[in-house]
């Protein structure tokens, strides 16, 4: 966790609401950083639908494997998120850890185990201490409360610079219902089904098939749709929680995602997918650019995306960007190793609203002095121009700088 926070962050926190069937609480467990919380528990009331998307890595952590294993019985009671050690690539002993926690925390909650929902993160390959938790977990749950969901952002950050947190309210029925979600991330983020660690939680009465379909199809344009540097975590959760609470002031019992009576929640819900994906990207490691890569004309949205992501994923941009260089040149070639269509002599490129290549050369209005006074911007926008096509996808990434390869490189130490 860094001492300076991201010049990118958000100027503003929002006051995060009280979610009925929620209650909250952090501890120091001393899993690896020591003054400082690094445990997060979660209590829901019974009853609580749960929903899930993780990495797809074919190396993916422990606590991956238990979710998805329980997420079939698609109710949950607990949550149990550590920082410091990612407990991936741990082998039994990262088996048997698991299993562990989770025994620790249905005891101290008071449910079964497979109603225990798992996060880690942090360094890869080290063995994690489960005993740790034994008596902490018990504490917590005594002392949660709808409380801080602020500290509870706080809690799971590795070497994020700023809690990453966001909510809306919206009816559903003639009710109004609440969506709270944090989320933690700045490095090794290429999200593949989801990011790092995000939970998202609502008093909306919806059953658990239907927040899955909600859940899946969320992620695709907010955060599948960022990168910070092209890798892709063992550690990649995002957890939805649904209480239902909202029942009982009139909220309708929704057992589809296509319920129309859902349209609005759905938009709020993606609003806060997106909105805490963005700040996954505003605080990458060492960044001091927002940037995002719109392309256009391509010859489908999938295409438009492969593309978008070659770009945002290219060290030579991304360190251009950090130089405020507006080079075309390295935009020009991240789009012709996409191995998408593409066609040369079509092809036109703007940086924050300045056409700076046109139909595959320099634009003939180019004008350096008020190209480079733009790249200054705290927040660059790309947009590349196929002209072959309807396709069009926007992604969110960051620039690459120095300070990246500094806390990469010290990152264990």
């Amino acid at each position: 966790m860094s001492s300076s926070v991201s010049p990118l962050a958000p100027k503003t926190v929002p006051d995060m609401p009280v979610i009925a069937g929620i209650r909250l609480a952090t501890a120091e467990a001393g899993i690896r950083y020591k003054n400082r919380t690094d445990v997060l528990l979660a209590v829901m009331d019974k009853g609580t639908a749960v929903a899930g998307v993780f990495t797809r890595s074919k190396c993916p952590s422990a606590p991956v494997e238990w979710c998805r294993a329980k997420l079939k019985g698609g109710k949950a009671r607990a949550l149990v998120v550590n920082s410091g050690n990612a407990n991936a690539f741990t082998g039994k002993t990262g088996r048997a850890s698991t299993a562990l926690t989770a025994k620790i925390a249905a005891k101290a909650v008071g449910c079964s185990e497979s109603e225990v929902f798992l996060a880690s993160t942090g360094v890869i390959g080290e063995p994690l201490d489960a005993t740790k938790f034994d008596g902490v977990l018990g504490r917590l749950a005594e002392a949660a409360d709808p409380g801080d969901y602020l500290a509870a952002a706080k809690a799971i950050m590795t070497t994020d610079t700023f809690p990453k947190v966001a909510t809306a309210t919206v009816k559903l029925g003639k009710a109004k219902v609440t969506i709270n979600g944090m989320a933690k991330g700045a490095g090794m983020i290429a999200p593949d089904m989801a990011t790092m660690l995000s939970f998202i939680f609502t008093d909306a009465p919806i059953a658990p098939a239907a927040l899955q379909a909600m859940l899946k199809s969320g992620v695709e344009d907010t955060f599948n749709a960022v990168t910070i540097d092209g890798d892709t975590s063992t550690s990649d959760t995002l957890l939805a929680f649904a209480t239902g609470a909202a029942a009982e002031h009139g909220a309708p019992k929704i057992s589809r995602a296509s319920d129309p009576r859902l349209k609005g929640f759905v938009k709020a819900f993606n609003q806060v997918l997106a909105n805490l994906a963005e700040q996954v990207a505003r605080d990458g490691e060492g960044a001091r650019k927002l940037v995002e890569i719109t392309v256009e004309g391509a010859k489908t949205k999938a295409s438009a995306r492969k593309i978008a992501m070659s770009i945002a994923n290219s060290p030579l941009v991304k360190t251009a960007i950090a130089g405020e260089d507006a080079n075309w040149g390295r935009v020009v070639m991240a789009v012709g190793k996409a191995g998408e269509p593409a066609d040369r002599d079509k092809l036109s490129i703007s940086f924050n609203g300045i056409r700076v290549a046109k139909r595959g050369a320099r634009d003939p209005d180019y004008d350096e002095a008020q190209v480079s006074e733009a790249m200054k911007a705290p927040e660059i926008a790309i947009l590349v121009s196929l002209g072959l096509g309807k396709g069009r996808d926007r992604v969110m990434t960051c620039d690459l700088t120095k300070e990246y390869v500094a806390i990469n490189g010290d990152y264990r130490s």
